[in-house]
């Protein structure tokens, strides 16, 4: 299984400790955002709807690739990869 860093934005560190970064396993996404409830337990709900679906307003990179426009929540996270979990911002 794979090992990735992933960054944790400042509006989720709540649910790590206030950790900006953290280790998590998985092959892919789906799997590395399991394996991170799994450790600080509700932070899946704030990256995935209801659905199981990345929230719209919510955007994941895994290294430089933007998961939207490569396989979701099945890209691959080979083992040391940065994933990145990037709330998006609005505002007037």
């Amino acid at each position: 299984m794979s090992t990735v860093s992933v960054r944790i934005p400042t509006i989720l560190r709540t649910y790590t400790g206030g950790e900006s970064e953290v280790k998590a396993e998985g092959a892919t996404l789906r799997e590395v955002i399991t394996d991170l409830d799994a450790n600080y337990s509700g932070i899946a709900a704030r990256i995935l709807d209801d659905s199981g679906k990345i929230r719209r307003f919510v955007n994941v990179y895994v290294g430089e690739e933007d998961v939207r426009f490569a396989d979701g929540l099945d890209t691959p996270t080979p083992a040391g990869t940065q994933i990145s979990i990037i709330p998006a911002v609005a505002g007037g």
